[in-house]
């Protein structure tokens, strides 16, 4: 019955009998979520099953169910690691709901895993200077508790792989580690991603929805670019970190969290409070413990492992031939300022290892894709003499934004709203000016 109305839902269902063959079953074909009787035949009943699939498939989510389960059955599943326990007779709508519940726990458990991949082989940290030295210190000391911990740096520097990897050495390892990127959420939807709506909250809420606080339940939060947050949605953090408990949109019944806070941010928060843009209660909360992630251009000499490192990832992601890098490619790149880091660094060396697969890589082909204009580095656009200025003070004003503007877009590559945030504005605002000067907007 339980396949039947899951089929008609539109989900692909397997089925088994016994625990055995639905734990071969699984294996062999990995599932986004199990639903798992408590009561079966055989060796393996639902508890031992259950036991066995958190062994074989840790990120599998597994929905109990049981007509004569009490309530130390429940605890036993939950400590084993049940998404949720539903009692029977089930209802088709609290299947459903349980199945979309932890639907989005899978995908977010997906999310981090391919946020660890992308920033490196398994959430590996790359780099001997004394700089990466102390930042392992800290990862080292900090990991194992439950201290908040807020991670600065600039952008590209490698905040989340820090976040990944005190998660990676906490004891909520096994849990979610679950990402948010606070700059990436519309104002009117900051409460609804973090805490969840139920249906008919409002306008389109046509279904229930778990916040990212719920889907990081004993597990590890990352609050991405914390310093974006708008004041209300400050506010609200700043009362379910005091209460360790949630209300979703529309609902009127608190929700007890487990979650530990990682936040990361290119901001200066401090300043952030002297200009009234960011709440010094809030920050104190967040700032327990703060790690300070260097810049590339303070630690020039993890540059050649930083490149072998890309140079292998690339081949795996491709299977194309990893470049030789001679000695004077290798000091090309150790010259170079990197304005965007090791993200920007990852970018040269995989259009690099494309390029001359198979090959040697020379200063020269570093030259040829190394944008000239960034390698001093400026501070600023060069100001005109105010003796030889034959424009009104409006256009010389206009001609100077327009300067700064063009350098922000190409230290980001064009991403609209990484020169926002350099340029120390928000993205529609600097928008209109693009517009107003005539800089193109299509290309974010």
């Amino acid at each position: 019955m339980v396949g039947a109305l899951l089929s008609a839902e539109g989900y692909e269902v397997r089925d088994a009998q016994d625990g055995a063959t639905g734990l071969a079953r699984a294996i062999e074909a990995e599932p986004d979520v199990l639903l798992l009787d408590l009561m079966m035949p055989g060796d393996l009943d639902g508890m031992a099953t259950l036991g066995r699939m958190r062994e074989a498939l840790p990120d599998v989510p597994v929905v109990m169910m049981s007509g004569r389960a009490g309530l130390s059955d429940a605890v036993k599943a939950t400590k084993l690691g049940a998404f949720n326990f539903l009692e029977k007779p089930l209802s088709p709508e609290g299947v459903l709901l349980a199945l979309s519940s932890a639907l989005e726990l899978r995908q977010a458990r997906r999310e981090a895993k391919a946020l660890r991949a992308d920033l490196g082989l398994s959430g590996e940290m790359i780099g001997d200077s004394p700089a990466m030295a102390q930042v392992r210190t800290m990862i080292d000391r900090v990991a194992p508790t439950d201290a908040r911990v807020l991670i600065t740096g600039e952008s590209g520097t490698g905040k989340e792989l820090v976040a990944a990897a005190i998660h990676a050495g906490s004891g909520r390892r096994d849990r979610p580690f679950v990402r948010v990127n606070c700059a990436a959420i519309p104002r009117d939807l900051v409460e609804s991603e973090m805490f969840g709506h139920e249906r008919g909250a409002f306008t389109g809420a046509t279904d229930r929805r778990i916040g990212r606080f719920e889907l990081a339940h004993r597990g590890t939060l990352l609050l991405d670019e914390v310093g974006d947050l708008g004041a209300e949605a400050q506010a609200k953090l700043l009362r379910a970190i005091e209460a360790k408990e949630i209300e979703r949109v529309g609902g009127g019944k608190p929700i007890r969290i487990d979650v530990r806070i990682v936040s990361a941010t290119n901001k200066d928060l401090a300043r952030g409070i002297s200009e009234g843009s960011f709440r010094d209660d809030l920050l104190f909360r967040l700032n327990v413990i703060p790690i300070q992630i260097p810049p590339l251009r303070e630690r020039p000499g993890d540059i050649p492992a930083l490149v072998r490192h890309f140079s292998t990832l690339h081949r795996m992601r491709t299977g194309q031939p990893v470049p030789a890098w001679s000695d004077d490619a290798i000091s090309a790149l150790t010259r170079y300022a990197w304005p965007g880091n090791v993200r920007e660094l990852a970018n040269i060396v995989e259009r690099l290892s494309i390029l001359h697969a198979g090959r040697t890589v020379t200063d020269t082909d570093v030259a040829a894709v190394v944008p000239v204009e960034r390698k001093s580095r400026p501070n600023a656009a060069p100001l005109p003499d105010p003796a030889s200025l034959d424009h009104s003070l409006s256009d010389t004003l206009d001609e100077y934004e327009r300067v700064l503007i063009a350098r922000a877009l190409s230290m980001t590559a064009g991403n609209v709203a990484e020169a926002a945030r350099r340029l120390k504005t928000d993205r529609p605002n600097l928008y209109r000016r693009m517009r107003r000067l005539g800089i193109p907007v299509g290309n974010e």
